[in-house]
C-alpha cells in the first residue's frame, strides 16, 4: 500500500487520477488536510489490515505551479512502480485544447519543449498532439462568433453493450413517441431561443443511444421540426449516428438524404462474429456489411466507422482484421476508441481491472491502427480520453482528406457554446472574453426528462447564449 498524503491540497482529484495510472485503486490512498469525516472513515477502512511501503509527502506551499506538483509525484511514482506514462502527467480529456493554449500563451517551440519536458509526453504522443491541433487549425479554425453546435439526444437502443455508460434504454414504440412529443417543444422552444439571442448553428448533431432505432417516419417528423426550428442556411454539417448495422435500412437512409443529410455513421466496433456476442451487439458481421453496402449504393459520403481497441477475448490479429475491412470499405472517417471501462457498465461489474489487464494489448493495437490508417491516407483529426481507459490512452478520430467532423472538433476545443437537447443532453454556455464554459445539463432518465420538460427549457432560457 501506498500512502500519499497531500498537505494544504482543497482538491486531491487530479493526484488521485494520476496515481490511478500507476497503481490499481486497492494499491493506494490519497490523504488530504481537508478531508471530511465520512472521506477519513473510509480511508481508515481502506488502509485496516494492510502494510503501508512507501509514504510520500506532498506541500503545497513548496510549489508555484500545481504541473510541478504532479511532475515530482508522477516521478515518485515511476520510481516504486518501474513504468513511464504515455501521457506523462496529463489527466484531463482534452489534450489537444491543453496544447492550443500553450501555443497561444508561449509560441510553438515553448510549447514543444513544455509538453516534453513538464508535462513528460513520449515522443509519440507529443508529435500527435501537435499535428491533430495543426490539422484543426488549417482545416476549420476558431468557430465565427455567435455559432453554436446543437446536440439532439435519442435515448434509446435495441440492446445495451457490455461497456455502456451511455442514456440508453431498450422501450416499445409507444414510448418513443411519448419522447419525441416533448422533444419537439425544447428543440422548438431552444431555436426561438438562439433567434431571439442572435445565435446561429454551425452544425447539427444526432446522437444517442441510437437515432436510427426511430422508424423512417418518426425521423422525418423529427428533421422537420429540426430545420424549422434552426434551418441550414449557417449549418456546415448535419450528421446523424446510425451506429447499430441492425437499424439501418433503406427507408431510413433515404429520408435523411431527402433531408440533404449525408453524414452517418456505422458502428460495427468488431468484425468478430464472437466479439459482438460478448459485448451484447444484436448485429452480426454480415449485418454491418449490408449496411455499408446499402450506405455507399445510397450516396452516402461521409460515413464514419468506430472500433473498440480492448474488447474481450479480442487479439491484435482480430483488431488488425477488423480495421482493414473497414480501410477497404472506403470510411470517410475511422474513430478508434480505447476501450474504457466505465462505473456505469455491465464489464466493470464482472472484472473492475479489466483495463488494467489490456494495456500491453491495447498498445499493440493502436499501433496497428497508426500504421494501416497513415499508410491509407487517414490523418487524425481530433482526440480526447476518458477515466479508466486501457493503458490510459486515447480515442483517436481518422479521416480522408476534408471529411472531418465539425461537432466532434468543436465540442473537444470547448470554444463555443454547444446546446444539447433531451434525456442526458449536457449544454455548454462558452464566455469567450474569460475562456471558459459553464454546463447546463439536462437530466439523464427520459421519463423523468418528460416531466421535467418545462424545467429544462428554462434551465436554457436563463443560462444559454447569454
Amino acid at each position: 500500500m501506498i500512502q500519499i498524503n497531500l498537505h494544504h491540497f482543497e482538491n486531491k482529484y487530479e493526484f488521485s487520477e494520476l496515481t490511478k495510472i500507476f497503481l490499481k485503486p486497492e494499491d493506494f490512498v490519497v490523504i488530504g488536510d481537508f478531508d471530511d469525516e465520512e472521506t477519513k472513515a473510509k480511508i481508515s477502512a481502506k488502509l485496516e489490515g494492510k502494510t503501508v511501503e512507501r509514504v510520500l509527502d506532498i506541500n503545497s506551499s513548496d510549489y508555484k505551479d500545481k504541473n510541478l506538483i504532479k511532475y515530482e509525484l508522477y516521478q515518485a511514482l515511476a520510481e516504486i512502480t518501474g513504468q513511464r506514462a504515455d501521457w506523462g502527467i496529463m489527466t484531463g480529456v482534452r489534450p489537444v485544447k491543453l496544447t492550443g493554449e500553450l501555443i497561444k500563451k508561449h509560441g510553438l517551440a515553448e510549447a514543444d519543449r513544455l509538453l516534453k519536458e513538464l508535462y513528460l509526453l513520449s515522443d509519440e504522443k507529443r508529435h500527435l498532439v501537435l499535428d491533430t491541433y495543426d490539422f484543426q487549425q488549417t482545416y476549420l479554425g476558431e468557430p465565427k462568433e455567435n455559432s453554436a453546435g446543437i446536440y439532439i439526444g435519442i435515448p434509446f437502443c435495441p440492446t445495451r453493450c457490455l461497456y455502456c455508460s451511455f442514456t440508453s434504454n431498450q422501450v416499445p414504440p409507444n414510448e418513443i413517441n411519448r419522447y419525441l412529443t416533448v422533444l419537439y417543444r425544447e428543440i422548438e422552444a431552444c431555436g426561438s431561443l438562439m433567434k431571439e439571442r442572435g445565435y446561429h448553428a454551425e452544425s447539427i448533431y444526432m446522437g444517442g443511444g441510437t437515432p436510427t432505432t426511430l422508424s423512417a417516419d418518426q425521423m422525418d417528423v423529427l428533421l422537420n421540426r429540426i430545420e424549422k426550428s434552426f434551418g441550414r442556411d449557417t449549418v456546415r454539417e448535419f450528421t446523424v449516428e446510425a451506429g447499430r448495422p441492425d437499424t439501418i435500412d433503406y427507408h431510413k437512409l433515404g429520408t435523411l438524404l431527402m433531408h440533404d443529410i449525408d453524414r452517418i455513421s456505422i458502428n460495427p466496433q468488431s468484425m468478430k462474429a464472437g466479439t459482438l456476442e460478448i459485448i451484447g451487439r444484436a448485429h452480426t458481421p454480415k449485418d454491418t456489411r449490408a449496411a455499408m453496402k446499402l450506405a455507399k449504393k445510397m450516396g452516402m459520403n461521409f460515413v464514419n466507422m468506430d472500433i473498440i481497441a480492448g474488447l474481450p477475448k479480442e487479439t491484435p490479429a482480430d483488431f488488425k482484421d477488423t480495421l482493414e475491412e473497414l480501410i477497404d470499405y472506403g470510411a470517410a472517417n475511422i474513430t478508434v476508441h480505447t476501450l474504457a471501462v466505465k462505473r456505469a457498465s455491465l464489464l466493470i461489474e464482472q472484472d473492475p481491472d479489466f483495463h488494467y489487464k489490456q494495456a500491453d494489448t491495447v498498445r499493440t493495437m493502436l499501433e496497428i491502427a497508426k500504421e494501416k490508417l497513415t499508410s491509407a491516407g487517414y490523418r487524425p483529426y481530433y482526440l480526447y480520453r476518458q477515466k479508466h481507459m486501457a493503458g490510459s490512452l486515447e480515442n483517436i478520430g481518422w479521416c480522408k482528406d476534408n471529411a472531418f467532423s465539425v461537432y466532434n472538433i468543436r465540442i473537444m476545443e470547448e470554444a463555443q457554446t454547444i446546446a444539447a437537447l433531451g434525456a442526458g443532453g449536457i449544454s455548454k454556455q462558452f464566455y469567450p472574453a474569460e475562456n471558459r464554459h459553464e454546463r447546463v445539463p439536462n437530466v439523464s432518465n427520459y421519463d423523468i426528462y418528460i416531466d421535467r420538460i418545462d424545467e429544462m427549457i428554462k434551465r436554457k432560457q436563463l443560462n444559454l447564449f447569454n
